[in-house]
């Protein structure tokens, strides 16, 4: 039973941790530095940083939510 619990915990953290890697790496082609006042290069940059934890954590809960109920879906029968 706990090995089942730990292993959810370590697919959920790697998923959040790719996630939000792609997330960082697709964002990269937006200037942000446009968007802000001149001369705030380090905002624009947390901005990214945070836009990008926001953006890859709901696209791992949906596809950590997808895996769950299409596991879910054996039992339908």
């Amino acid at each position: 039973m706990y090995t089942n619990l730990g292993l959810t915990a370590l697919l959920t953290l790697l998923s959040h941790v790719l996630f939000i890697g792609v997330s960082f790496h697709l964002l990269k082609a937006l200037r942000f530095e446009q968007l802000l006042r001149p001369n705030h290069v380090a905002q624009s940059r947390m901005l990214m940083l945070f836009l990008a934890i926001a953006l890859g954590y709901l696209v791992s809960e949906f596809f950590l939510s997808f895996l769950t109920a299409s596991g879910n879906l054996r039992y339908l029968l």
